[in-house]
């Protein structure tokens, strides 16, 4: 993984603490006290940790503290190892390094909102729902989680309801089972919002529903990984194509069996990326020439008919040339 690139600050762990079986809190804050780059409802955080890994969290603190990035961790066994890192080697006082926060999951305005969670995926919405309270519009939450110890944050979002136009649904899934999605969007009020984040599953069974229920343009996911793919889908064609590094004043040639971003890191190795799959955005580059084939799962569709930025892991090239601010 990439640890050298640009936009990467150190930062202290001031504060660890559980919130959640299997889920800790961090609060991260710059050494010197300096103020942290500002974020919205459903930012997130590349966390560049002791070994150089590097993993996004979403930002689930308050975002008027500008002095301090609260993520909160789920220790995941079947991970590649960035959770079980964070769990047994993030102590208070460690210092890390961040990068600063991006979001492709942002709180559109709307009347109302419908927040869907599950699991470790309450994180984003979090920050959603105190955003929505504090405006005082209306909102409800389905979350779910294998159980109720497991559940983060469902004191606050209690009490968040309480004072607030709110209502919270908890779904522990030992004792309820597994949320119905289809009652949930079954005469929903026009204008509002959906928004859902949590493990692949969720989603899916998420979209099967919106897409027979909800609006076009209603529902707002973010995944935790790649959207698997359909096995019925022909994969697109790949053609080699030309890429100008403005800045480094180069251009290559990118063949039809490789991919961007390796022939990229042949000259700039120090270009960001992290997952490879075109999900977490770390590679995301602006594009000044050319006709990206977006293939990424976190564009909109409207970002992606603007061209200005694509994800280079596993984005690829509609013209003849790319043109990229490298």
């Amino acid at each position: 993984m990439n640890t050298q690139f640009a936009g990467v600050r150190q930062v202290t762990v001031t504060r660890r603490r559980a919130v959640a079986a299997g889920v800790v809190e961090l609060t991260l804050t710059d050494p010197a006290h300096h103020p942290l780059e500002e974020w919205t409802p459903g930012a997130h955080i590349d966390l560049v940790l002791p070994s150089g890994t590097v993993r996004q969290y979403s930002l689930c603190g308050h975002g008027e503290r500008t002095g301090e990035y609260v993520v909160a961790v789920l220790r995941e066994p079947a991970s590649r190892g960035g959770s079980r890192e964070v769990h047994d080697q993030l102590t208070e006082g460690t210092i890390v390094k961040v990068r600063a926060p991006r979001n492709h999951f942002r709180l559109v305005p709307a009347d109302r909102y419908l927040f869907l969670a599950g699991g470790i995926g309450i994180t984003p919405i979090l920050a959603m729902i105190r955003e929505a309270a504090a405006t005082g519009t209306p909102w409800t939450l389905v979350y779910g989680g294998r159980a109720r110890s497991s559940m983060a944050y469902t004191g606050e979002l209690t009490e968040l309801a309480q004072r607030s136009r709110g209502e919270v649904r908890l779904i522990p899934q030992d004792e309820l089972g597994h949320p119905d999605f289809a009652a949930a969007f079954t005469g929903l009020p026009v204008g509002t919002a959906v928004f859902a984040c949590g493990p692949e599953p969720m989603l899916r069974a998420v979209e099967a529903r919106g897409d027979e229920l909800l609006p076009p343009g209603t529902l707002h996911l973010e995944r935790f990984g790649a959207r698997p793919k359909d096995e019925n889908e022909p994969a697109p064609a790949d053609r080699a194509f030309e890429v100008e590094l403005a800045r480094f004043g180069r251009t290559l040639t990118v063949p039809a069996d490789q991919r961007l971003i390796d022939v990229i890191r042949k000259l700039m190795p120090q270009v960001p990326f992290s997952c490879e799959e075109g999900y977490c955005g770390s590679c995301e580059t602006t594009v000044l020439d050319g006709v990206p084939d977006h293939r990424d799962q976190v564009l909109s569709p409207e970002e992606r008919d603007g061209n200005e930025t694509m994800m280079i892991c596993v984005g690829r090239c509609l013209s003849p040339k790319l043109v990229l601010d490298l």
